[in-house]
């Protein structure tokens, strides 16, 4: 019998390393939707797999886009309690006000 790939496995490993790389959207945003869903597809392709683990070749990406997305949504999920703390802290503004100094400096520069 001829091995076949899980169908969602590419598609979780895209999006768990997008997942990572997104994680400098606001809020960690990016990284907590799209860890999530990967880690969602990911779940879905573990349960297919526990149902008949000769029939598919792929389980090693898997657990690769599994770990990625776990990473990612991690770092969307610390991202997101550092900007909760900065915006209770007061410190928000200070970091606001240093954001907006770079960027004339950026601006003077051109």
């Amino acid at each position: 019998m001829e091995q076949q790939k899980l169908p969602n496995v590419t598609i979780s490993l895209i999006l768990a390393i997008l997942s990572i790389l997104c994680c400098c959207l606001p809020y960690g945003s990016g990284s907590i939707i799209l860890g999530g869903i990967s880690l969602f597809l990911t779940r879905k392709d573990e349960a297919i797999y526990n149902e008949n683990q000769d029939l598919y070749n792929n389980y090693g990406q898997l657990k690769t886009a599994k770990i990625i997305a776990i990473i990612g949504l991690a770092l969307g999920v610390i991202l997101l309690i550092l900007a909760i703390y900065l915006s209770f802290s007061g410190q928000d503004q200070v970091w606001q006000e240093y954001l907006e100094n770079m960027q004339r400096e950026l601006e003077a520069n051109q």
